[in-house]
């Protein structure tokens, strides 16, 4: 990975991390379809001006593929996992979850996108599941029912499907029009669904404003958009690696916010994953990632 890479990675991993904790903040005053809601409505209003300004008009022939896109990464994947969180499973353990998309993107990136994998990726895949695994083991005794559970590893595998599908198509759009392709996308999506659950009121708590802020401007803008950034830049398998260093963020994230202590392996899980991000994205004197056509 070039230095200057490095910036929108470290981003990622920080706003990525945050989206955990913004469900998590969400969910304690108001149901997930209701934060999922208000959080695209306000996000599609902004992202929406935004291209107007700057004069982005509707494509036909990529549109419709961008709200596929849209549909996998932030419906599916954001329905599953703050669902989740809201029936009791904790952030951490959601983000370990996801964290695995990395190797599930791995096996498929190869004969998918022509994106191959050294031995030393390999092992630095295999040492990121270790790590995660080291950082939320306190988690797993949280009691949650294995619906939430479920729908975690459900948004996970969406999430996953998105990636190599965005990675796949490699359409000729700006970052800003795929961005607000599929905000809009995931608009239209959760107020249906809030409607359809009669969730679309917001309650009066101005906690569940702070979380729709906190959502908006860190989760979605921030996270969603420089995945997008690192996934045009330096390939699906990359991007995806780089999730392994969100359950200690959002392991530092929960003790700073709620004072949730992290378990006892947290600390050597954190170093595991920062070596398994550190031999995958690393450069070796000779390409190991060949592009695929759409």
């Amino acid at each position: 990975m070039r230095r200057s890479d490095w910036l929108p990675a470290t981003l990622l991993v920080v706003m990525w991390s945050s989206g955990f904790i913004g469900a998590e903040l969400g969910t304690r005053t108001a149901p997930s379809d209701t934060l999922l809601g208000w959080r695209y409505l306000a996000a599609a209003l902004l992202v929406g001006a935004w291209a107007a300004v700057r004069g982005i008009r509707p494509d036909r022939r990529t549109w419709p593929r961008l709200a596929l896109v849209g549909l996998l990464c932030q419906c599916l994947y954001l329905g599953g996992v703050v669902t989740g969180v809201g029936l009791g499973v904790p952030p951490g353990t959601a983000a370990l979850v996801a964290a695995l998309q990395p190797l599930l993107v791995a096996v498929v990136a190869g004969p998918l996108l022509g994106e191959r994998t050294s031995v030393r990726q390999r092992v630095g895949l295999v040492l990121g599941v270790v790590g995660v695994a080291l950082v939320v083991a306190g988690d797993l005794g949280a009691g949650a029912p294995l619906l939430g559970y479920a729908l975690v590893v459900g948004g996970m595998l969406a999430l996953a499907s998105g990636t190599l599908l965005e990675r796949r198509l490699r359409l000729p759009v700006s970052l800003l029009e795929s961005l607000t392709v599929q905000t809009l996308t995931a608009a239209v999506f959760f107020l249906l669904v809030a409607t359809a659950d009669r969730h679309l009121t917001p309650p009066a708590d101005p906690r569940f404003w702070w979380a729709v802020l906190w959502v908006v401007a860190l989760s979605t803008f921030g996270g969603y958009g420089s995945y997008l950034l690192v996934l045009r830049r330096s390939g699906a398998t990359r991007v995806s690696t780089l999730l392994f260093l969100t359950p200690p963020t959002t392991a530092l994230w929960a003790f700073l916010m709620f004072g949730t202590r992290p378990a006892l392996l947290a600390l050597p899980g954190a170093v595991v994953c920062a070596l398994a991000v550190y031999l995958v994205v690393r450069r070796s004197g000779r390409p190991v990632t060949r592009g695929a056509r759409a």
